[in-house]
């Protein structure tokens, strides 16, 4: 999960010097009375209000998935999640995982879906036209 932005912390300690009520300031903000509390802390403690940096090293395998499954996806629309692993493996020596391809293209937008192979049955057109009538 991504921390609040410095603007949104701002503006939740503002109101907290104000005097509001934590509780209406944890309403107004949709933030928890934990997470009001702790802003108020590290601005005591440190003088600001910045995000603590993200813990470990960058995802590079994230990053590297981004860039390549766009055009991996156009060459291979119809290549189900584990084939697309396999093939980014391959390619780039990598191993993913098929929950971090499905990750990252739900986060880039495309389809997770695959296209129809053949046409649909001609019984299931006839039945839907006697179902009007």
């Amino acid at each position: 999960m991504k921390p609040y932005s410095k603007d949104l912390r701002l503006k939740i300690l503002a109101a907290c010097d104000r005097g509001m009520p934590r509780r209406e300031v944890s309403r107004v903000f949709g933030v928890s009375e934990p997470t009001i509390r702790r802003y108020l802390r590290l601005r005591r403690e440190t003088g600001g209000v910045d995000p603590r940096p993200v813990p470990g090293p960058p995802a590079r395998k994230s990053d590297a998935l981004g860039a390549a499954l766009p055009g991996q996806v156009s060459r291979n629309p119809d290549l189900t999640l584990e084939e697309h692993r396999e093939l980014f493996y391959d390619e780039h020596g990598l191993a993913v995982s098929t929950a971090t391809v499905s990750r990252v293209l739900k986060g880039l937008g495309l389809p997770l879906k695959k296209s129809h192979s053949r046409p649909q049955s001609a019984t299931k057109k006839s039945a839907k036209a006697g179902m009007r009538g």
